[in-house]
């Protein structure tokens, strides 16, 4: 069965990693279907039944952007708001349609991972960052994974160093 990947980048043109990750996933066709958010939706109004019956259709689903903000790029947050609707996510005996469905994160962050520590810059580890992510898919029935991140993009963008991070994520990939 293949698995979905569903990348959130505002920018992908002058993306580094996330679109060096899409290269190499666009290499396995017959197990990667890559759909981006932002180039399906560049006036980012979101088709919700062609959404939901694409996610009905996969049972390991990938969500990949860049962090930032400490959080995910807006168009997934509307996503989430609008396509994991009462009545179909959740809600209803009709609804759970995701329930059981394989659902982890990929992010790529800026900051270095010692950063993100009690102590440290950002205070916080990236899974209590993330919480509301694992949250949100064990609130619609998912089947949360622990998430893939690949940090230090903000000082570290030599093509040695991306292309260090794709066996890293096709590896995630491979065991999820």
């Amino acid at each position: 069965m293949k698995t979905l990947v569903i990348v959130i980048h505002p920018d992908l043109k002058h993306s580094v990693v996330n679109k060096r990750w899409i290269e190499e996933l666009n290499k396995f066709p017959e197990q990667y279907v890559v759909h981006s958010l932002y180039e399906s939706y560049p006036d980012e109004k979101i088709d919700v039944e062609a959404e939901q019956k694409m996610l009905e259709k996969y049972d390991k689903i990938i969500f990949q952007f860049p962090y930032y903000w400490f959080n995910s790029p807006p168009l997934f947050k509307k996503w989430l708001d609008e396509v994991l609707t009462h009545g179909w996510a959740y809600g209803s005996k009709s609804g759970f349609k995701v329930s059981g469905k394989k659902m982890a994160l990929a992010i790529s962050l800026g900051g270095d991972e010692h950063e993100f520590a009690p102590g440290e810059r950002y205070k916080y580890t990236l899974e209590e960052l993330t919480r509301p992510f694992e949250l949100t898919f064990e609130y619609v029935k998912a089947d949360y994974q622990p998430f893939f991140a690949y940090f230090g993009i903000e000082h570290n963008t030599s093509v040695e160093w991306v292309e260090r991070s794709v066996p890293l994520y096709m590896d995630f990939l491979n065991r999820f």
